[in-house]
């Protein structure tokens, strides 16, 4: 059976098979001296459950497990956190009715995952009709403990949140950065919206159907009619905007007998 890689907490040790130190302040002070606690083992990882949701069994009954359906997930006995999204990432699950019940509970849930793995969720379910100060002693935790403070307001939000960790685990960086367009496409994008109702989605749509703008120029009012989006009015003023001349002549056309006449 092979052993997860988690880290383990940091700090110094007095017996370095049992006991550790962690940290004491979780009720919303800084930690300023520490406690000696149990070391609790690794959670194990099989071939069987890496590509798993690891679930602490003391989950079992909430409503956001069946809420899961992206992802797999099982329980896992000995594991700390309520769930084990990948080898450095895990979550807390709290209700916010739970909590006004017992607030302390969450204190010795933090203490007791101590420095264990490197991204931390405190995972919150907001059912209450008064969020407001709960939430704020809350974020305050987090802070002093290194903790992620992510809210859900019902139990399929929660689910979400815990298979998009899970789903990103192997996904590089770039997966969720902002895809940026090259200078020139902005430019051109631009250019186009300066025309009465041509807006953003209709540039982009012009520029993937023609490729450029020359091309657009080139095509006929018919054309640009056809393109997804855009109908008559709008190809309409497209067309008249790329082939109405800039600069108006200075000879007016000269009417009746007028023309007759050199003048």
């Amino acid at each position: 059976m092979e052993i997860d890689n988690v880290p383990q907490p940091s700090g110094s040790q007095e017996d370095s098979s049992t006991l550790t130190k962690e940290p004491s302040g979780v009720d919303g002070d800084p930690a300023t001296d520490s406690v000696k606690t149990a070391q609790v083992e690794r959670p194990l990882v099989t071939s069987r459950n890496k590509g798993s949701v690891l679930v602490n069994p003391k989950q079992r009954g909430n409503p956001l497990l069946k809420c899961i359906s992206n992802v797999p997930w099982e329980y896992e006995e000995g594991i700390i956190p309520d769930y084990v999204m990948g080898r450095t990432t895990c979550a807390l699950f709290l209700s916010l009715r739970y909590h006004n019940l017992k607030p302390d509970y969450i204190n010795n849930r933090i203490k007791e995952l101590g420095k264990l793995y490197d991204l931390r969720v405190l995972l919150v379910q907001v059912d209450t009709k008064d969020p407001n100060y709960p939430l704020k002693h809350l974020t305050r935790v987090c802070l002093l403990t290194d903790m992620t403070l992510i809210l859900a307001w019902n139990p399929e939000e929660a689910a979400k949140i815990i298979e998009t960790y899970k789903s990103f685990e192997y996904k590089p960086p770039d997966m969720i950065m902002e895809k940026t367009e090259s200078d020139s496409h902005i430019k051109l994008v631009s250019a186009l919206t300066s025309i009465r109702s041509i807006n953003k989605t209709d540039a982009s749509t012009l520029l993937s159907n023609y490729g450029s703008l020359e091309k657009i120029i080139k095509a006929t009012q018919h054309s640009l009619a056809l393109c997804p989006g855009l109908g008559q009015q709008k190809a309409t003023r497209l067309y008249n905007a790329l082939h109405t001349p800039f600069l108006k002549s200075d000879k007016k056309q000269k009417t009746g007998i007028a023309k007759y006449f050199d003048v």
